[in-house]
């Protein structure tokens, strides 16, 4: 319904003379973008989709004439630096660093070539303690594959809403400069590729995180806030989907077509 509006105010426009085509044509492009966290067998929690459910939405994505695209390459639009995506683009993105991304992700995605950006968090990564992520080794093999791009999720995952009321405004301050820029330095000393993407923790954002991040060197951020990518929004709060095992295949087709929007203005946070 809200796609058939837009043509309709576009076809009103043009008509009475108000706006050229293809200035039209490119202001209504929007992209979804999807966010998972980790894959199975079976669903050990409410960020685990299955193995089974992420090939099938895959395959889905290939049937009906879907084109996974670079996270980058949609960037490079909003900022008006590129193209306009084309018709049926979709975008994949991962948060943490996941073991089963090497292990589950990673075939599934080598057989359809598709693109996708992961959102790490350095501080998990080889870590001993940290059992559940993968080893640098591991996501340096990802690289290689030229399908994966890394890029920042801080620097261990802090909950910048509970932060900021418990700490006081200088060690938040400090809080605030170790996620956005240590995490940023770690994975570029490690990748060898620059960071310039981030995608903010249980998707908590505000205005003073925005300007730090952009100070730090990040030039867009993606929160949870389950609607399509636009130039509506703002570069640093670009919205995506979190995706749940419980989507499945039917509200997956759902959300890629565009049926499963929010209203703008809700934002998600998720509690992991």
């Amino acid at each position: 319904m809200t796609r058939t509006i837009n043509g309709l105010v576009v076809f009103i426009l043009l008509a009475l003379g108000l706006a050229a085509p293809s200035v039209m044509a490119q202001e209504q492009v929007s992209v979804p973008v999807l966010c998972y966290h980790r894959f199975g067998p079976t669903v050990a929690d409410g960020m685990t989709v299955t193995t089974k459910v992420f090939a099938e939405q895959m395959k889905w994505l290939k049937d009906n004439g879907y084109t996974v695209i670079p996270l980058k390459t949609l960037v490079n639009y909003l900022q008006g630096a590129g193209p306009a995506p084309a018709a049926k683009s979709v975008v994949i993105t991962l948060d943490d660093g996941h073991k089963t991304v090497f292990t589950e992700m990673q075939p599934i995605v080598k057989q359809y070539q598709m693109p996708v950006t992961l959102f790490l968090y350095p501080s998990c990564i080889s870590n001993p303690h940290a059992p559940y992520a993968m080893s640098w080794e591991q996501i340096k093999e990802l690289q290689q594959t030229g399908l994966f791009d890394m890029q920042g999720h801080t620097f261990w995952h802090p909950n910048f809403k509970k932060d900021k009321k418990k700490l006081k405004p200088q060690e938040y301050t400090k809080l605030v400069q170790t996620q956005l820029v240590k995490s940023k330095n770690v994975l570029e000393k490690h990748l060898g590729t620059k960071i310039d993407l981030l995608a903010w923790p249980y998707g908590i954002y505000d205005d003073y995180l925005e300007a730090e991040a952009q100070k730090a060197g990040y030039v867009a951020a993606f929160s949870i806030d389950r609607r399509n990518a636009d130039k509506s929004e703002k570069i640093m709060e670009q919205p995506r989907y979190l995706m749940q095992n419980g989507d499945g295949l039917k509200g997956f087709a759902a959300i890629v077509m565009g049926h499963a929007q929010e209203k703008k203005g809700k934002k998600t946070q998720i509690n992991f």
